[in-house]
């Protein structure tokens, strides 16, 4: 927001609109206890002290009573008890891997249970029955030993099974995507988005800023009856013409819209302010005229008054006094709705013609349609004069702002961004649909749309505006239906004319929807105050770094820092990334788990020792766990991770050639590791480590044993790094020095542990052909896995998945029990926001009352000046009378309080004409969100007093008060 004027503050914090939306989006509850504490001491004083704490919360009671339901206080109790709970929806990922991890917990549980009732039955049998030893006291110490020793075997079973590491790689991998999504623009607010973002299957994004530049420039025009393809030259336009169109365009913009030098020689010129003035201030330069002098001549303060923009008008004026004594009132907007007001148009000649509504419709379909279809943005110009008596009714300004004269129509380009289109082409390859949701003209909107390849030709796909949207979703009593949603969102592409709600409740459509086997992952672009429920809704909300409001950027996920729709590709490939990241390191981790627990079962079962020691097991879980999960959670996103579709909320983890790879590696490794287990002594010709006594050195046996196993892991890591049955595991090995640095690291840590770990570690030093032997081996995991990548997964339809969702089976009945309880998140903040509204309603009432009686106190026994500067007049508008907005405001869900809302309208009825009497001309509007881009104030909620405004303003200067503006 730009601009200047007088303010009284009503309402600060909480109170106000952006604390409102703040309170909506959960971020304002502890600070709105506070304000409820200090309330109740304030307030307890202005009702002359007299049962405070029960007055106060009878006045809470009185605002909140509307929003009860049949159920009455159970319902209230109930939904105190979820807002103050709120339910911390676990990530796809987390779900997964949660279940997952359970799931190999419980079996490596039961697998070092048995191994350690095998161990000690087998001693026992062995010592006490075959050889019939008797338990002799003096012998306790070393039975105890060996029952220690096989206690500590299977807490090495154990803890090789369960895989610790998995949370680690989650954060390592989370924390390494977030850190260099930086350097890509995209500032990462909470962890889980950027795995959201990997299953994304729809964007909404916004268009102005998004997709486009944000650099307005006026590129073509109608004036004089021509149309120009290009900026005219002056001395062809009529001088009367000409100057009428600078004067409307330097005066009735705001005064802190410029347009600067540029930073650097030969750049761009600067544009400071609203796009759209820029644009047109940007033509006046072009036009070799300069605005600058005529603002000096005509200051702000002389301005006589002024309409500013809001988003149901769409259009702004601005009264001039001309210097015979007359005013002249400039007027500029939406090119469809002011040429409704237009009576005449200047011709070539600079005179005004008479433009009736057939001239109109000619010129709708021969200019601004073929404007609007180049993908320019229209902007009408007009211009009235008006006698000096009597002097017009400035407040009734549908009066005002009517029997126009059109001077010009602009159209203005937002140009596309040069590396938008190839973004939107890689979603599309991708399997995310993009959608553009904007509030400009339906046929620009279609037009910068195919400029992007949103939509193409030869596709079936819905444009819709926001009307239209509305009542194709609604039913008779004016409803949102998830049915009618779900027959346009599918094809919808474009949403026009769109306010903030309608944003909302697309996304909201869209995820609930049960159309589509896979739930829709749906991400959301926003830069506006009004956008932070839509982000909030989302599964992931970008916001815009660089246009978007502080609100914007505290409902969203992912802050994108140059405002660039390439940027959320690259945040769709680190998401993939992730989810990619961690696959790869449960093959790897799942592979050693399941070998290194079968060598220590069966190696227990049948020798009555593990081969690997349980030192050299901790080694080897360092190495699959912290190492592993480091290397390979740091493998950098490639394009190729773009060429196929998201993986889904239901797909698993572990996939069917993911589960081959573990089964495939895993039967190699055993193969060899039995191998060195029963005939290594006889190969490699040295004293069998079998069997050996308790405190027997080391041996070369069992030293090569986990060496081999070892290095097939390290061999077996740079297989890992493919998940998708890809043939080259080396392709883009050294584009990744952590890992390369990880597995050479390992690699000399592990001669080091074989050379010279001694007793410690349980090895004996091996010779160099032993250690070639042991390379080799380690090196046929790489040949290994060509040969499990020759065979099609198509044929082993035994495998099966791991690490799916939780399916709907398997809920369970206290978690549906939860879950119906649970209210959507964004419906809660719905009835946070209606308590809020009725409260700050009541409480404006009474602070403008208080103006009101502070004004007439004030001017008693005087005339009450005349207002010149009155406060902004929304005039009431039918769609937004308090009244009538039960099935009119596009409310955010309003299937289930419908009835809700028309007890409060009731209430609220009679609570403001029985308690507080009203003027009866006042009148209470509710405009749509605005479009921020447009020098829209960012609120919902408007009171506008026309009484209260001439009492409450004043152009003397002695007037403490020159203009009232009151939003909530």
């Amino acid at each position: 927001m730009e601009g200047s004027g007088r303010m009284l503050v009503t309402a600060v914090g909480v109170n106000s609109q952006t604390g409102i939306i703040f309170t909506l989006l959960g971020a304002g509850e502890g600070e709105e206890e506070k304000k409820d504490k200090k309330g109740k001491q304030q307030d307890g004083v202005v009702e002359n002290n007299q049962n405070k704490a029960k007055k106060q919360d009878g006045a809470v009671a009185m605002e909140m009573q509307p929003l009860k339901s049949a159920e009455g206080g159970e319902v209230e109790e109930r939904e105190k008890k979820k807002a103050s709970v709120p339910k911390k929806e676990k990530s796809v990922l987390q779900g997964k891997l949660t279940k997952l991890a359970v799931q190999i917990g419980k079996a490596g549980l039961v697998m070092s249970a048995i191994t350690v009732i095998i161990l000690v039955l087998y001693f026992v049998i062995e010592t006490f029955v075959i050889d019939g030893r008797v338990w002799i006291a003096e012998c306790t110490p070393v039975y105890v030993q060996y029952f220690v020793k096989f206690f500590i075997i299977g807490v090495t079973v154990l803890v090789v099974a369960v895989p610790e590491g998995l949370p680690l790689a989650v954060t390592i991998s989370l924390a390494y995507s977030v850190k260099k999504m930086m350097k890509d623009n995209n500032l990462v607010r909470h962890l889980d988005a950027c795995e959201t973002m990997g299953n994304a299957t729809a964007i909404c994004s916004d268009k102005t800023g998004t997709l486009t530049t944000n650099r307005m420039t006026v590129v073509q025009s109608y004036i004089g009856d021509t149309r120009h393809k290009e900026v005219p030259d002056p001395n062809a336009l009529n001088p009367k013409t000409l100057e009428l169109l600078i004067g409307a365009i330097a005066l009735n913009s705001a005064y802190t819209t410029k347009i600067l030098p540029p930073d650097k020689e030969g750049g761009l010129p600067k544009q400071v302010g609203n796009k759209t003035e820029c644009a047109l201030l940007g033509f006046v330069l072009d036009l070799k005229r300069d605005y600058q002098p005529i603002r000096e001549q005509i200051p702000e303060e002389k301005l006589y008054k002024v309409y500013t923009f809001n988003s149901v008008r769409k259009s702004m004026s601005t009264v001039i006094r001309m210097p015979d004594g007359g005013f002249r009132l400039y007027s500029k907007g939406a090119s469809e709705i002011l040429l409704k007001k237009c009576s005449s148009i200047l011709n070539s000649n600079g005179e005004a013609r008479s433009f009736r509504p057939r001239d109109r419709d000619e010129m709708v379909k021969k200019v601004i349609e073929p404007m609007a279809c180049d993908g320019l943005r229209t902007i009408c110009i007009a211009y009235r004069d008006f006698p000096s008596v009597p002097e017009p009714d400035w407040d009734n300004e549908n009066e005002i702002v009517s029997d126009l004269i059109c001077i010009a129509v602009v159209g203005i380009e937002d140009p596309v961004r040069p590396e938008v289109p190839e973004a939107i082409r890689k979603c599309q390859r991708a399997g995310i649909t993009v959608r553009m949701v904007t509030g400009d003209n339906i046929n620009t909107a279609r037009a910068i749309a195919a400029k992007c390849g949103i939509i193409q030709a030869g596709e079936e796909f819905l444009c819709l505006e926001g009307k239209e949207f509305n009542r194709r979703i609604r039913n008779e009593k004016g409803e949102i239906e998830q049915e009618r949603i779900d027959k346009i969102w599918p094809k919808l592409r474009v949403l026009a004319r769109s306010s903030p709600t309608d944003k909302h409740t697309l996304v909201k459509g869209i995820i609930d929807s049960s159309i589509v086997e896979q739930r829709q992952v749906v991400a959301v672009t926003g830069d506006g105050t009004n956008d932070g429920p839509a982000l909030k809704k989302a599964d992931v909300g970008f916001a815009m770094g660089i246009a978007g409001t502080d609100v914007a950027k505290e409902a969203s996920d992912i802050i994108l820092t140059d405002d660039n729709f390439s940027s959320i590709v690259k945040a769709v490939m680190w998401g993939r990334n992730v989810y990619d990241s961690i696959s790869k390191f449960l093959q790897f981790q799942l592979t050693v788990n399941v070998v290194a627990v079968i060598v220590a079962f069966t190696g227990a079962c049948i020798t009555q020792d593990s081969p690997l020691k349980a030192v050299q097991m901790l080694w080897v879980n360092l190495i699959m766990d912290t190492f592993a999960s480091l290397a390979l959670a740091t493998e950098p996103p490639t394009e190729a991770l773009l060429l196929r579709k998201p993986y889904g909320r239901n797909k698993p983890l572990i996939s069917r050639t993911m589960m081959k790879n573990i089964l495939g590696h895993g039967v190699y490794q055993l193969t060899v590791i039995f191998s060195l287990l029963f005939i290594g002594e006889k190969i490699f010709d040295i004293d069998s480590g079998r069997n050996a006594p308790l405190h027997s050195p080391p041996s070369e046996h069992y030293t090569i044993i986990f060496n081999t196993f070892v290095l097939m892991q390290l061999f077996n890591e740079i297989n890992a790094r493919k998940i998708h049955g890809e043939r080259n595991v080396f392709d883009g090995i050294f584009g990744n020095p952590i890992f390369c640095s990880i597995v050479l690291g390992t690699f000399g840590v592990q001669i080091v542990i074989v050379q010279f770990g001694g007793k410690p570690f349980s090895c004996a030093p091996l010779n160099v052909e032993q250690w070639l032997w042991c390379l080799f081996v380690g090196v046929g995991e790489l040949l290994w896995g060509q040969v499990i990548a020759t065979v099609p997964t198509s044929h082993l339809k035994c495998l099966k998945e791991a690490g799916h969702g939780p399916g709907k089976d398997e809920i369970t009945d206290e978690e549906l029990a939860e879950d119906e309880e649970e209210i959507d998140h964004a419906e809660r903040e719905l009835r946070r926001g209606q308590i809020l509204w009725f409260r700050g309603l009541n409480r404006i009432q009474t602070q403008i009352r208080v103006v009101k009686a502070f004004r007439s106190s004030l001017y008693e026994g005087l005339e009450k000046p005349d207002s010149k500067n009155s406060i902004h007049n929304f005039m009431a508008h039918p769609e937004f009378l308090i009244n009538d907005f039960i099935h009119n405001i596009p409310l955010i869900d309003d299937t289930d309080i419908d009835e809700d809302l028309e007890t409060a309208s009731k209430h609220n009825h009679h609570f403001h004409h029985h308690h507080y009497p009203q003027p009866p001309h006042r009148q209470h509007s509710l405009p749509p969100s605005p479009n921020k881009n447009n020098n829209a104030i960012d609120s919902g909620i408007y009171l506008t007093t026309p009484d209260a405004s001439k009492s409450a303003t004043s152009s003397s200067p002695g007037s403490p008060l020159h203009s009232v503006e009151t939003s909530l």
